[in-house]
Protein backbone atom coordinates (compact mmCIF):
# COMPACT_ATOMS: atom_id res chain seq x y z
CA UNK A 1 0.00 0.00 0.00
CA UNK A 2 1.54 3.57 -0.46
CA UNK A 3 0.60 5.60 2.49
CA UNK A 4 1.31 9.43 2.49
CA UNK A 5 0.41 11.91 5.19
CA UNK A 6 0.11 15.90 3.90
CA UNK A 7 -0.44 18.57 6.74
CA UNK A 8 -2.69 21.17 4.99
CA UNK A 9 -4.13 24.30 5.15
CA UNK A 10 -3.95 26.85 8.62
CA UNK A 11 -5.45 24.67 10.07
CA UNK A 12 -2.89 22.03 10.05
CA UNK A 13 -4.80 19.10 8.93
CA UNK A 14 -3.29 15.78 8.42
CA UNK A 15 -4.80 14.95 4.90
CA UNK A 16 -3.99 10.99 4.01
CA UNK A 17 -3.77 9.60 0.25
CA UNK A 18 -3.97 6.08 -0.01
CA UNK A 19 -3.03 4.37 -3.36
CA UNK A 20 -3.14 0.55 -4.25
CA UNK A 21 -0.22 -1.04 -5.72
CA UNK A 22 -1.84 -3.21 -7.92
CA UNK A 23 -4.28 -1.10 -9.56
CA UNK A 24 -2.72 2.56 -9.09
CA UNK A 25 -6.28 3.58 -7.42
CA UNK A 26 -6.20 5.93 -4.65
CA UNK A 27 -8.42 7.57 -2.04
CA UNK A 28 -7.55 10.59 -0.28
CA UNK A 29 -9.45 11.47 3.28
CA UNK A 30 -10.04 14.92 4.25
CA UNK A 31 -8.63 17.18 1.71
CA UNK A 32 -8.72 20.19 3.50
CA UNK A 33 -6.65 22.45 1.30
CA UNK A 34 -3.84 22.02 -0.73
CA UNK A 35 -4.82 20.74 -3.42
CA UNK A 36 -1.83 21.22 -5.62
CA UNK A 37 0.15 19.35 -3.41
CA UNK A 38 -2.82 16.46 -3.09
CA UNK A 39 -2.48 16.16 -6.88
CA UNK A 40 1.61 16.38 -6.85
CA UNK A 41 1.47 12.99 -4.50
CA UNK A 42 -0.72 11.60 -6.95
CA UNK A 43 1.23 11.95 -9.70
CA UNK A 44 4.53 10.72 -8.26
CA UNK A 45 3.23 7.78 -7.80
CA UNK A 46 1.29 7.39 -10.79
CA UNK A 47 -2.09 6.95 -8.84
CA UNK A 48 -5.79 7.65 -10.26
CA UNK A 49 -7.39 9.16 -6.79
CA UNK A 50 -11.27 7.17 -7.07
CA UNK A 51 -12.75 8.59 -4.26
CA UNK A 52 -12.44 11.82 -1.74
CA UNK A 53 -13.72 10.66 1.95
CA UNK A 54 -14.54 13.27 4.55
CA UNK A 55 -14.13 12.42 7.76
CA UNK A 56 -16.81 14.98 8.82
CA UNK A 57 -17.85 18.13 7.41
CA UNK A 58 -15.61 20.57 8.83
CA UNK A 59 -13.85 23.25 6.67
CA UNK A 60 -10.65 22.56 7.69
CA UNK A 61 -11.39 18.98 6.35
CA UNK A 62 -13.38 19.82 3.25
CA UNK A 63 -12.20 23.10 2.25
CA UNK A 64 -10.29 21.04 -0.91
CA UNK A 65 -12.77 18.90 -1.63
CA UNK A 66 -14.57 21.08 -5.01
CA UNK A 67 -10.83 21.40 -6.50
CA UNK A 68 -10.12 17.60 -6.04
CA UNK A 69 -13.33 16.61 -7.56
CA UNK A 70 -12.96 19.04 -10.56
CA UNK A 71 -9.60 18.37 -11.01
CA UNK A 72 -9.90 14.35 -11.25
CA UNK A 73 -14.06 13.74 -11.34
CA UNK A 74 -13.71 11.63 -8.00
CA UNK A 75 -16.24 10.64 -6.10
CA UNK A 76 -17.17 12.19 -2.97
CA UNK A 77 -18.24 10.26 0.04
CA UNK A 78 -19.68 11.30 3.52
CA UNK A 79 -21.78 10.32 6.25
CA UNK A 80 -25.97 11.21 5.34
CA UNK A 81 -25.52 13.31 8.95
CA UNK A 82 -23.10 15.84 7.46
CA UNK A 83 -24.88 16.24 4.63
CA UNK A 84 -26.85 19.68 5.93
CA UNK A 85 -23.55 20.28 7.36
CA UNK A 86 -22.04 20.09 4.09
CA UNK A 87 -24.42 22.84 2.87
CA UNK A 88 -22.97 25.34 5.25
CA UNK A 89 -19.40 25.09 4.84
CA UNK A 90 -19.18 28.36 3.66
CA UNK A 91 -20.69 30.31 6.48
CA UNK A 92 -18.70 27.86 8.63
CA UNK A 93 -15.46 29.02 7.77
CA UNK A 94 -16.73 32.70 7.90
CA UNK A 95 -17.60 32.02 11.81
CA UNK A 96 -13.77 30.36 11.84
CA UNK A 97 -12.22 34.08 9.86
CA UNK A 98 -11.64 32.25 6.95
CA UNK A 99 -12.81 32.24 2.90
CA UNK A 100 -13.75 29.23 1.32
CA UNK A 101 -15.78 27.86 -1.67
CA UNK A 102 -19.14 26.17 -1.22
CA UNK A 103 -18.53 22.15 -0.74
CA UNK A 104 -20.59 20.20 -3.29
CA UNK A 105 -22.83 17.29 -1.92
CA UNK A 106 -21.97 13.93 -1.52
CA UNK A 107 -21.97 11.24 -4.79
CA UNK A 108 -22.17 8.73 -1.99
CA UNK A 109 -23.14 8.31 1.46
CA UNK A 110 -21.32 6.18 3.97
CA UNK A 111 -23.34 4.43 6.81
CA UNK A 112 -22.12 1.99 9.97
CA UNK A 113 -20.48 -0.88 8.55
CA UNK A 114 -19.84 0.21 4.91
CA UNK A 115 -17.13 -0.77 3.18
CA UNK A 116 -14.90 0.95 0.95
CA UNK A 117 -12.15 -0.65 -1.59
CA UNK A 118 -9.43 0.13 -3.67
CA UNK A 119 -7.61 -2.59 -5.27
CA UNK A 120 -6.41 -4.23 -1.85
CA UNK A 121 -7.06 -1.41 0.33
CA UNK A 122 -9.96 -1.86 2.16
CA UNK A 123 -11.34 0.47 5.11
CA UNK A 124 -15.11 0.17 7.00
CA UNK A 125 -17.38 2.73 8.43
CA UNK A 126 -17.77 3.97 11.79
CA UNK A 127 -20.37 6.34 12.43
CA UNK A 128 -18.71 8.49 15.34
CA UNK A 129 -20.84 11.57 16.22
CA UNK A 130 -19.75 14.05 19.15
CA UNK A 131 -17.81 16.00 17.12
CA UNK A 132 -20.48 16.37 14.46
CA UNK A 133 -23.84 14.60 14.19
CA UNK A 134 -22.25 12.47 11.12
CA UNK A 135 -18.35 12.07 11.80
CA UNK A 136 -16.78 8.65 10.95
CA UNK A 137 -13.60 6.91 11.61
CA UNK A 138 -12.31 4.35 8.58
CA UNK A 139 -10.34 1.17 10.22
CA UNK A 140 -8.50 -0.91 7.93
CA UNK A 141 -5.99 -4.10 8.71
CA UNK A 142 -4.78 -2.66 12.21
CA UNK A 143 -4.65 0.99 11.82
CA UNK A 144 -8.11 4.00 11.84
CA UNK A 145 -8.09 7.26 10.63
CA UNK A 146 -10.47 8.97 13.27
CA UNK A 147 -11.02 12.52 12.19
CA UNK A 148 -11.41 14.71 14.77
CA UNK A 149 -13.09 11.95 17.57
CA UNK A 150 -10.03 10.96 19.16
CA UNK A 151 -6.79 12.84 18.77
CA UNK A 152 -3.42 11.74 20.69
CA UNK A 153 -4.08 13.07 24.32
CA UNK A 154 -7.22 14.11 23.55
CA UNK A 155 -10.31 14.39 21.57
CA UNK A 156 -12.40 16.96 19.00
CA UNK A 157 -13.87 20.23 19.97
CA UNK A 158 -17.69 19.36 21.08
CA UNK A 159 -18.27 23.27 21.53
CA UNK A 160 -20.00 23.90 17.57
CA UNK A 161 -23.25 23.44 16.92
CA UNK A 162 -24.27 19.75 16.55
CA UNK A 163 -21.60 19.07 18.82
CA UNK A 164 -22.06 16.39 21.98
CA UNK A 165 -19.39 16.06 25.19
CA UNK A 166 -21.39 13.43 25.99
CA UNK A 167 -21.57 11.41 22.45
CA UNK A 168 -17.98 11.74 21.67
CA UNK A 169 -17.06 9.94 24.92
CA UNK A 170 -19.39 7.32 24.03
CA UNK A 171 -17.74 7.31 20.70
CA UNK A 172 -14.29 6.46 21.47
CA UNK A 173 -15.43 4.41 24.00
CA UNK A 174 -17.82 2.14 22.27
CA UNK A 175 -16.49 2.00 18.65
CA UNK A 176 -12.87 2.98 18.40
CA UNK A 177 -11.61 1.35 22.05
CA UNK A 178 -13.20 -2.31 20.65
CA UNK A 179 -10.71 -2.25 17.85
CA UNK A 180 -8.03 -3.45 20.31
CA UNK A 181 -4.68 -2.22 21.52
CA UNK A 182 -2.84 -2.34 19.09
CA UNK A 183 -4.77 -0.41 16.18
CA UNK A 184 -2.58 2.33 14.77
CA UNK A 185 -4.20 5.38 15.17
CA UNK A 186 -4.11 8.51 12.87
CA UNK A 187 -6.05 11.59 13.70
CA UNK A 188 -6.80 14.41 11.73
CA UNK A 189 -4.45 16.69 13.59
CA UNK A 190 -1.32 16.34 15.58
CA UNK A 191 0.69 12.80 15.60
CA UNK A 192 -0.47 9.14 15.21
CA UNK A 193 -1.15 7.22 18.29
CA UNK A 194 -2.30 3.77 19.12
CA UNK A 195 -5.80 2.97 20.95
CA UNK A 196 -3.52 1.93 23.87
CA UNK A 197 -2.05 4.37 24.81
CA UNK A 198 -5.33 6.76 24.21
CA UNK A 199 -6.91 3.96 26.69
CA UNK A 200 -4.04 4.37 29.11
CA UNK A 201 -3.32 7.89 29.67
CA UNK A 202 -6.06 9.87 27.28
CA UNK A 203 -7.58 12.27 30.59
CA UNK A 204 -10.90 12.32 28.68
CA UNK A 205 -11.44 9.01 28.46
CA UNK A 206 -10.83 7.76 31.66
CA UNK A 207 -13.49 6.02 34.13
CA UNK A 208 -15.01 8.14 36.47
CA UNK A 209 -13.52 7.28 39.98
CA UNK A 210 -16.04 7.10 43.25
Amino acid sequence: MIFETLMVSMFQVNCYVLGSEETREALVIDPGGEVPAILEILQQHDLTLKMILATHGHVDHVGGVKELKERTGAEFLAHPAEVELLKHVRQFASFLGVRTEDCPPPDRLLEEGDEVRVGEIWLKVLHTPGHSPGGICLYGDGYVFSGDTLFFGSIGRTDFPGCSYDDLIRSVRTKLFPLGDHFKVYPGHMQPTTIGFEREYNPFCQDDES
